[in-house]
């Protein structure tokens, strides 16, 4: 659904309680949309998460996003979907860890809760489109087809925590800040000028339901205490864990190893085995990836059809790096140009053709480059 409509609909916009969203809204509002604000209610104890004016899922958040549709002059309501959420958000992000992967539950929650739970029952209820506060592009081809695309300023863009949406939700996503070429302090700006008194709140980040950012305790408290070894990638043991989910593939800080290699070199975790509860740790260019397999592969669009040229996105923060690329079967086999590393299972890999969004896969199985014939980095 692009930004620029050329007939009025019915927008029901997703208000975290943060300045982005609340600008979005507002703009959605003033290109003459029907708008009516909506706050995820996540959590059935919302004290339990961040708290702090940090722009998500709080009871003040809550708060803040209704004196937000107030001063818009928008309807504004609180939808409960806090089982859905811990269902498919928190759970999912357990199990991953529990079974030795690292996922992002940013791109979960809109995978499974703003472009699904929320657009579902959106477009029960007669909405045409819902409108988030996402750095993104959506562009209509001629054709009526529509295609995702990162935002004007890349310095900004989150198409990568997008890129699980496919067509049809595509068909019905607003992103009014998606061709914003200003700065943040812009964007507070122009919320300070609409009198939202959101203009100044800081900028959400880390995961939302871990309240004080511990990661490691809050799997500790659900997965218990489960000791284990680190080794080198000889088997040899170096030390010990409280449980090998609290790790993640390139990790440097925190290995407890009490001596140190024999190069004197930093040791990185290179493998996590809940299976035996092992974590094995080794040298930085033992962390090269030279290819993948990804599964669960989500088009935004019409699927690819061949091997192809892209460039991949491995983080939501990452650069692109070129790959090639082919669906065979339910698998998407991608091959590195040049190695990269910190790539972790349970990870999502985005594929772009310039700015366009091509689709996103989960990643299964790594592929590391063999030094015994290949020049260490």
């Amino acid at each position: 659904m692009t930004e620029t409509s050329p007939r009025p609909l019915r927008v029901l916009a997703a208000m975290s309680g943060g300045v982005d969203s609340a600008v979005a809204a507002a703009r959605a509002a003033e290109a003459g949309h029907d708008v009516t604000g909506v706050h995820l209610a996540l959590s059935a104890n919302p004290q339990s998460f961040r708290t702090g004016a940090r722009g998500c899922c709080t009871v003040e958040d809550s708060r803040d996003a209704r004196r937000a549709a107030d001063v818009i002059g928008i309807p504004f309501y609180v939808w409960d979907l806090a089982e859905r959420f811990r269902e498919d958000v928190v759970e999912d992000f357990v199990a991953e860890y529990e079974a030795g992967r690292t996922p992002n539950p940013c791109l979960r929650c809109n995978e499974k809760i703003k472009f699904a739970a929320l657009l579902d029952k959106a477009l029960a209820l007669g909405f045409d489109a819902v409108c988030t506060g996402h750095y993104a592009k959506v562009v209509t081809l001629p054709d009526g087809s529509r295609e995702l695309h990162r935002a004007s300023d890349t310095a900004k863009d989150q198409s990568y925590v997008l890129g699980v949406l496919d067509e049809r939700q595509l068909a019905h996503a607003m992103f009014p800040l998606g061709d914003t070429l200003t700065t943040k302090d812009e964007i507070r700006a122009e919320a300070e000028r609409r009198g939202l008194a959101v203009a100044k709140k800081p900028d959400s980040h880390d995961i939302c339901f871990i309240a004080d950012g511990d990661t490691q305790g809050f799997l500790a408290a659900r997965l218990g205490r489960a000791e284990g070894d680190i080794v080198d990638e000889a088997g040899n043991r170096l030390g010990g864990h409280d449980g090998a989910y609290g790790f993640t593939i390139g990790q440097r800080k925190g290995l407890r190893i009490g001596h140190p290699a024999p190069d004197g070199k930093p040791r990185y975790v290179l493998d996590i085995s809940p299976v035996d509860n092992t974590v094995t740790v080794g040298p930085a260019e033992a962390l090269d990836v030279t290819a993948l397999t990804a599964i669960r592969p989500r088009w935004c669009g019409r699927a690819p059809e061949g091997p192809g040229t892209y460039t991949a996105q491995l983080r939501a923060h990452g650069g692109e790096t070129e790959v090639t690329a082919a669906l065979e079967g339910d698998e998407l086999r991608v091959a590195f140009t040049e190695p990269v590393r910190g790539v972790a299972p349970g990870q999502a890999i985005v594929l772009y053709d310039g700015t366009r969004v091509v689709g996103s896969a989960t990643i299964a199985t790594t592929t590391r480059r063999d030094r015994t014939t290949a020049p260490t980095a």
